[in-house]
């Protein structure tokens, strides 16, 4: 009698949690895998976003069958629109499409899953529509955190984080959330493919090594961005606006094995930390069911398999761009944006070959150091900062 009560609870959990969901950036990492919470869950599916993977995008439409797809490159979207024609999908093109899919509105939950500072604007257009934003997008926060923040307060919307640090941190202050309690954050990192090199080292670092993370299938942009531990400087800022929360209070941590996603020491000593197998399918899962807990495609953790859990200090002097991000995050202003931005455009001339590793950290330093705009902080003047910093390090590339 027992099991059959637990059944039938387990059955009304699912039936109270279904919802409808918009996936931007569903072709990538993070979309991919938000595909499989849906499929498992029997989620309805609204609308799907990608850049210019067409074939992808085909294949996912005609299985969960959206109301809309869109795709932000000319040809990517003739081709799609063709594919499309015998189907009831509307094919929509660009950053207005995407913002459309963000503001649907029969949808529940929009979850952000676009790389880079393109993810910005979809979020403001999902908060303004009165949406729950499921935010895999750190760069929405590290360029624009001010903004984001404070319209999400005004319109009563909850932004519910992604990204497996974050999810840890939010899943540990369940409970105890008060401002007032949280003595320190260890926000966790995996240390990346070359945890321990030296400079020299690093020099001679191709793409194929950068692109070979130790524990996390991620997508290209986000892979470089850990191997620099420029990823952890962004989580530092996004973490901040988050949780409001200075950066004083958090400490990042090398954690090789990546099993503790992150963790929250109070004012009484106390230490809450979330513990998982390093599958993304778990914050993508609870941030789309929250605030119930369903069962999960991942792989559960032993912790005996591990034997052992290793914490080490990040050599911030080898891998600047960590210290670079906090820095530009004391600055304010624009300063975080201008990282972002510089690091989007080094990290891709880095891609194709154009610039080596380490110039990554030195083009993002020197583009934080050199730009100083003292504008209002608005939508078109972060985007313009942005471009600014783009601008900066291809220039600075040119002239080499």
């Amino acid at each position: 009698m027992l099991q059959s009560n637990l059944n039938l609870n387990e059955m009304l959990v699912q039936l109270v949690s279904i919802k409808k969901i918009s996936i931007l950036g569903s072709t990538g990492s993070i979309g991919r895998q938000a595909l499989d919470v849906c499929r498992l869950h029997g989620y309805t599916v609204l609308a799907l976003t990608a850049n210019k993977n067409a074939s992808l995008l085909e294949e996912q439409a005609r299985e969960f069958r959206p109301k809309m797809v869109v795709v932000c490159e000319k040809d990517a979207y003739n081709t799609l629109k063709t594919r499309l024609a015998d189907t009831d999908t509307r094919v929509l093109f660009g950053s207005e499409g995407v913002c459309e899919a963000a503001a649907l509105p029969q949808a529940d939950i929009i979850l952000n899953a676009i790389v880079g500072i393109a993810g910005l604007l979809p979020t403001l257009a999902a908060i303004n529509a009165h949406k729950t934003v499921a935010l895999a997008n750190k760069e929405t926060m590290v360029t624009g955190g001010a903004l984001v923040t404070e319209l999400a307060r005004q319109k009563g919307v909850s932004i519910l984080p992604v990204d497996s640090e974050h999810s840890a941190i939010f899943q540990s202050l369940q409970g105890n959330n008060k401002q007032n309690q949280v003595q320190r954050i260890l926000l966790t990192a995996s240390g990346g493919p070359f945890f321990g090199w030296t400079r020299e080292q690093l020099e001679g670092v191709t793409a194929e090594q950068a692109l070979k993370h130790p524990n996390w299938s991620m997508g290209a942009k986000i892979t470089i961005d850990s191997a620099t531990m420029m990823n952890k400087g962004l989580e530092i800022i996004e973490a901040a606006w988050l949780f409001g929360i200075t950066p004083e209070l958090i400490e990042v941590l090398i954690h090789r094995e990546s099993v503790i996603h992150s963790a929250v020491e109070f004012a009484d000593g106390a230490v809450i930390a979330q513990l998982g197998v390093p599958d993304m399918r778990v914050p993508i899962q609870y941030a789309l069911t929250y605030p119930e807990r369903l069962p999960s495609p991942a792989k559960r953790l032993s912790l005996t398999d591990y034997g052992k859990l290793t914490f080490f200090q990040p050599d911030s002097k080898t891998f600047t761009c960590l210290s670079t991000a906090k820095h530009a995050f004391e600055m304010g202003g624009f300063a975080p944006c201008v990282a972002n931005g510089a690091n989007e455009q080094a990290v891709e001339l880095f891609l194709s070959g154009k610039i080596r590793f380490t110039q990554i950290g030195d083009l993002v330093a020197e583009a934080v150091e050199t730009i100083t705009l003292r504008d209002t902080l608005t939508v078109d003047n972060i985007l313009q900062a942005d471009a600014a910093a783009r601008k900066f390090v291809l220039k600075r590339y040119a002239s080499r």
